[in-house]
């Protein structure tokens, strides 16, 4: 009897949980779009400078695509009740996440070297672009390290096992999708100068 109520719990919150999650990243979609339309209609200006991405943010679309797999790998293991490769893959992720905002940083810094500002008489309404759309991933991206935080806390917890992995499938989507985003971003910022 426990164990049916327990169930059906888990289905109840299944059924909610997700749902609303694809209902937020609909919304933070309709945003980037948003700002991505503006940057094109923007390049029609007389003043757009056209120039190419700093290098460290290939490095961190790289690092971004590899933490994607290893939330896949720790999201298999999880399933599969191997609580060592999952821990294993999880804090991979939250290394990668973290290395992807380092090289982010390291971006800014390459644009700053260049010359290339946010705002000022030396910024360009490319560079402006630039910065505030990165910008705004990255503080997705910080809510995605906050998900993955407390997805790690409840895996040592014991939170999850492979009758129960709703925490960490939700927060797979949601980093999946951020890592889906940027490298959409970084598409776009690459072919559309």
């Amino acid at each position: 009897m426990k164990q049916t109520l327990e169930q059906d719990y888990i289905r109840a919150k299944r059924k909610s949980a997700k749902p609303m999650l694809w209902v937020s990243m609909v919304s933070m979609t309709m945003m980037f779009a948003g700002l991505t339309s503006a940057y094109v209609v923007s390049r029609k200006r007389i003043d757009w400078v056209s120039f190419d991405l700093p290098q460290a943010f290939y490095v961190s679309t790289f690092l971004i695509v590899l933490s994607s797999i290893t939330f896949m790998l720790a999201k298999r293991f999880i399933k599969q009740n191997n609580r060592t490769l999952t821990s294993t893959f999880l804090l991979s992720t939250l290394l990668l996440g973290v290395a992807f905002v380092f090289f982010q940083f390291e971006g800014f810094s390459e644009l700053l070297n260049s010359g290339l500002y946010f705002t000022g008489e030396q910024s360009t309404v490319k560079s402006s672009f630039i910065y505030g759309i990165t910008m705004a991933h990255l503080a997705h991206i910080a809510a995605g390290i906050v998900v993955l935080l407390v997805v790690i806390y409840n895996h040592f917890n014991k939170k999850y096992s492979a009758n129960d992995t709703l925490g960490l499938e939700l927060g797979a989507i949601f980093w999946h999708f951020v890592d889906i985003l940027w490298i959409y971003l970084f598409l776009f910022f690459y072919f559309i100068r």
